[in-house]
């Protein structure tokens, strides 16, 4: 099975998303298309955020994909876009999702990926619809470290605290990775056959899947905000729309994405 979207090569530039987002601002957008560079010297992360990544210890990418549904009813697709990334890498090492999960492979809500409480890569989601009538072009941005990863920790210097996690981490010292193009055709499978069942049915048939790969679930956790008071509770996994559930004494509150920071409560 092969990825079904136009692919894109480049070398170098400054964010793989900038591109892709620019062209469905002028309407150029017609089929999905992904694309990927070997250096983004500007990629991004959630909130305005640097994406950095050493270029050969990594992969980042992009995948414009026009949905059915409305901005509105694409609640929970970074949640999804997760699992979708979990399921091409099982297909890109060989591996099953049950030996993935036993490795430490783990979501952590609403849009990282982590490896033994490691950063593994992030999820970053852009676009919306132009006018009533037409797709949602959503630009869904993907970094992961590859291999490398105390390079790549130092790399990031005062971060430098953020343990870091790389994929190689996942095999035995002497198996061989699979090569970049494979990852990322494998990846881009996954994706595309999600993000149609997703747009069909939306996100309440993937709760419980989710809920599997929680790095933080019955765990007392801390959300915070940009000018906003920190909130505590216990993680109780999401509801069907994608939203983080907290236990409170005795009532479960609801926390929508938006530019929060989820941590373990210290």
């Amino acid at each position: 099975m092969t990825a079904n979207c136009i692919l894109e090569r480049v070398a170098e530039t400054q964010s793989t998303n900038d591109d892709l987002l620019e062209r469905w601002r002028a309407g150029e957008l017609i089929d999905p298309i992904a694309r990927i560079a070997l250096k983004q010297t500007a990629g991004k992360g959630r909130a305005g955020r640097a994406w950095l990544a050493n270029p050969e210890d990594s992969i980042s990418f992009s995948l414009a994909f026009p949905f059915k549904r409305k901005p509105a009813e694409l609640t929970g697709l970074s949640l999804l876009v997760g699992l979708a990334v979990i399921s091409g890498i099982a297909q890109a090492y060989d591996l099953s999702e049950a030996t993935l999960h036993q490795a430490g492979l783990r979501l952590k809500w609403p849009n990282d990926l982590l490896l033994n409480n490691a950063k593994l890569g992030g999820i970053l989601i852009e676009g919306g619809q132009a006018k009533s009538g037409d797709p949602t072009w959503m630009i869904i941005g993907i970094g992961m470290n590859l291999r490398n990863a105390n390079a790549i920790a130092a790399s990031l210097g005062n971060q430098a605290d953020l343990k870091i996690g790389a994929l190689d981490q996942l095999l035995p010292s002497q198996a061989t990775s699979p090569d970049m193009e494979y990852l990322w055709l494998k990846l881009l499978v996954s994706l595309e056959y999600h993000l149609g069942e997703f747009d069909q049915h939306g996100f309440g048939a993937y709760q419980e899947s989710w809920k599997r790969w929680d790095a933080y679930l019955d765990q007392a956790v801390c959300i915070s905000g940009a000018g906003k008071e920190p909130i505590y509770g216990i993680a109780q996994g999401i509801d069907q729309a994608g939203a983080l559930l907290l236990q409170q004494n005795n009532k479960t509150i609801a926390i929508h994405a938006g530019d929060v920071s989820l941590r373990v409560q210290l």
